[in-house]
């Protein structure tokens, strides 16, 4: 018996036997399928974390209350308040010259806040900041200014709106926000009808950062957000521009001993503030990513695994089933190699067919979930790996060997005489 003869022999039982073939086939497409989408995830969240450093900048550092090790978060991240971080550090950064190579420095406290003018009324986020935060993020204006130094410093009641909140207020009536009077309430704030700030400017689309739309927010002076809207005198952190990515390190270096010498820290144990490259943090989250990938993986893998399984017993059943098929097939002189490779390219051909199937089916989905996570506003990008797919027609296919071993060589091994009087 010929090889060609053998594949035509294989593809028509396949087809006497549909529906058990199409459940085989389904287990390796959902395991292929899901290897291939797990990895584009994974390549599209890593292609949107990165997007972040390339809109942040991988020269910014961000001084934070409390202290961590190297890797984990600052003690605020667990909701722990502490206090010990003020305006003036970050003067002290901005003017003392003990940190020459930062060109920007600003202090940040955030929150949440009611925002009303005439019949609108939303809620949003605040940024309370000084002049020099469009100086370390960078920020382009739609209309009217940011407030000056003046203006912060002076506590002046004004603000600069996020685009969103712009159309939100504004948009319905056409009526140009700049010069606007609006009120902004925060829950800690005593005063019933809220502070009243005046709009100077609106600032262009920004787009989503970190999963966080960022012209969802408003921007005012920092004295306004500490004193009148939180009631506190210690800032949520500092944010700094370094000259140049390389001085980055030594940046660091100079913030932590400056600020070690303000707070009057002697040992490092008892450091109460945390000073971390963005890029760092960036590449936190991105080991997290892979971590979950590799775990998501693997999970899929054993999806692969439990299609092989079905294989096996699909395989085994089969055998059984065609005992006297193949007693007859032996006494007209069909030889173990025959029933052998007839076997083990039933099992090739299930798996190799739902392997590519699920190629198939793993692209699609995943330029599917792209479009939906680009539609959504994220920097998500479309990949498909080449190793992706051989790591998951591979598994496949050895799956498929793998298991139909044990049934091909099974068969092989009958005894012509006892599989013709098999009932």
């Amino acid at each position: 018996m010929n090889f060609l003869s053998t594949i035509q022999l294989v593809f028509r039982t396949l087809r006497a036997r549909k529906g058990r073939s199409f459940l085989t086939i389904l287990g390796i497409v959902i395991g292929v399928a899901g290897v291939i989408i797990i990895i584009s995830l994974g390549a599209g969240a890593q292609s949107l974390v990165l997007g972040q450093i390339t809109k942040l900048g991988s020269n910014l550092l961000s001084v934070q209350p409390g202290k961590s090790n190297e890797k984990g978060p600052p003690a605020q991240a667990f909701g722990i308040v502490v206090t010990t971080l003020t305006n003036s550090d970050a003067e002290a950064i901005r003017m003392s010259g003990a940190v020459p190579h930062a060109v920007a420095v600003n202090a940040v406290v955030h929150g949440t806040a009611g925002v009303t003018w005439g019949s609108q009324n939303i809620d949003t986020n605040f940024t309370a900041t000084d002049a020099n935060y469009p100086d370390v993020i960078s920020i382009s204006m739609q209309e009217g200014q940011f407030f000056d130094q003046t203006q912060g410093q002076g506590a002046a009641n004004v603000v600069v709106l996020g685009s969103t909140v712009a159309n939100e207020l504004f948009g319905q009536s056409g009526v140009d926000p700049i010069g606007q009077v609006i009120k902004v309430k925060n829950s800690s704030v005593a005063e019933t009808g809220g502070v009243p700030l005046r709009v100077i400017g609106v600032i262009a689309p920004r787009g989503t950062s970190f999963f966080q739309d960022q012209d969802d927010q408003i921007f005012l002076p920092l004295a306004i957000g500490q004193g009148q809207l939180l009631g506190i005198h210690y800032v949520q952190m500092i944010n700094i521009k370094v000259d140049s990515a390389a001085n980055v390190n030594q940046t660091v270096s100079d913030v932590t001993t400056l600020l070690k010498q303000r707070h009057h820290i002697l040992r490092d144990a008892d450091v109460d503030f945390t000073v971390r490259n963005i890029a760092d943090a960036i590449s936190v989250l991105t080991t997290i990513t892979d971590a979950l990938s590799l775990f998501l993986t693997a999970m899929a893998g054993i999806a692969l695994l439990v299609g092989g399984i079905g294989i096996l017993n699909i395989m085994l059943v089969t055998v059984a089933e065609r005992t006297r098929e193949v007693g007859l097939r032996k006494a007209m002189g069909a030889t173990n190699k025959n029933i052998r490779n007839q076997f083990l390219l039933e099992a090739g051909a299930l798996t190799t067919f739902g392997g590519l199937l699920g190629i198939v089916v793993g692209v699609i989905v995943s330029y599917l979930i792209a479009l939906l996570m680009q539609h959504l506003g994220y920097d998500w990008s479309f990949v498909i790996s080449l190793w992706s797919i051989v790591l998951a027609v591979g598994v496949s296919v050895g799956t498929g060997v793998i298991f139909g071993s044990y049934p091909a060589f099974k068969a092989a091994k009958l005894d012509p005489i006892e599989a013709l009087r098999y009932e």
